[in-house]
């Protein structure tokens, strides 16, 4: 098997235990708060990745030998590239995931992958911010994701509910993260970058949850089993999937198969919630997915034949 094809199969893996982890922040929300199931979750994965990263480098060093003075310096400038991209990526993953934790309280899982699913609409049009133009199929993704939106979120009286709005910003901080891994995936080493963006999101939880929720011990204990899913699965096995497989996978065909995980996310909350969607939000799912899919397609290129101009 070639690498793209175990990178699209990694990802897809990727979207099921993304999906499938909405469920474990509905449950884990029942006995702790969102930025103490944040600070766990985060921790864990961090933890779950450092004999990873202490088997590579092990085997990194076995390989090399003694390192030369310039090895040494390229190493140290790397340090700190992985240092700044963890941070940053710590961040985004920190507003990224405490936004969707807190929306989740107030709506269902299966809405909340879908609205989480709009990042892949979100990081073209921030792209443009960049000089990078988004094309005609782009644009028609957005307009179709609103009028998605509109039959999926909208209650009685054009009200959104809160958590729509909370989860939706949320997708706007995974977008940054996903821009974020971008520029800095090719210059550092992807797990040493999961593991310590893991570390900086939990860190950043841990504060306001030791100043606004002081979770209680049994409480945590109450809530091992979607703390470990989220932790182990979701932070630690997912993202650093995401950051390995995209290496050896066109964007395109990445960001459609990671868009995957708002199927998986109804799926979850239908099996094990028991989770039932309205025929006018059955409706949005169907056209949010659709512009997502939309959005990711290549754009047909015209060529120039004598005078005459085809599309590819």
């Amino acid at each position: 098997m070639d690498k793209r094809k175990l990178s699209n199969m990694l990802l897809i893996l990727t979207a099921l235990i993304w999906g499938s982890a909405f469920v474990a922040q509905s449950i884990g929300m029942e006995y702790i708060g969102p930025f103490t199931f944040g600070a766990a979750r985060s921790i864990l994965g961090g933890v779950t990745l450092l004999p990873v990263v202490f088997f590579r480098k092990k085997k990194s060093q076995a390989n090399k030998g003694k390192a030369e003075p310039d090895e040494k310096k390229e190493k140290n400038e790397q340090r700190k590239t992985l240092l700044a991209g963890g941070i940053c990526c710590g961040i985004c993953l920190t507003i990224g995931s405490m936004a969707q934790q807190i929306g989740l309280q107030y709506t269902t899982a299966g809405k909340g992958g879908f609205i989480t699913a709009l990042y892949i609409l979100i990081v073209p049009l921030l792209g443009l911010a960049f000089g990078r133009k988004a094309g005609k199929k782009v644009w028609c993704g957005v307009i179709l994701a609103v009028v998605g939106m509109y039959f999926l979120c909208v209650k009685d009286g054009f009200s959104i509910s809160k958590g729509d709005w909370i989860i939706l910003a949320g997708s706007f901080a995974f977008a940054g993260h996903i821009l974020v891994i971008d520029y800095f995936s090719p210059k550092v080493d992807g797990v040493c970058l999961s593991c310590l963006q893991f570390f900086i999101c939990g860190m950043i939880c841990a504060i306001p949850m030791l100043v606004s929720e002081q979770p209680t011990v049994n409480a945590v204990l109450v809530s091992w089993r979607p703390i470990v899913y989220a932790g182990v699965l979701s932070s630690g096995v997912g993202y650093t999937l995401q950051i390995i497989a995209q290496k050896n996978t066109d964007p395109t065909v990445a960001s459609l198969l990671m868009s995957l995980e708002s199927v998986f996310a109804v799926l979850a909350g239908w099996v094990m919630l028991g989770e039932r969607l309205s025929v006018r939000e059955f409706v949005g799912c169907v056209l949010v997915f659709s512009a997502v899919i939309l959005a990711q397609l290549p754009e047909r290129k015209a060529v120039s034949s004598g005078n005459r101009t085809v599309s590819e």
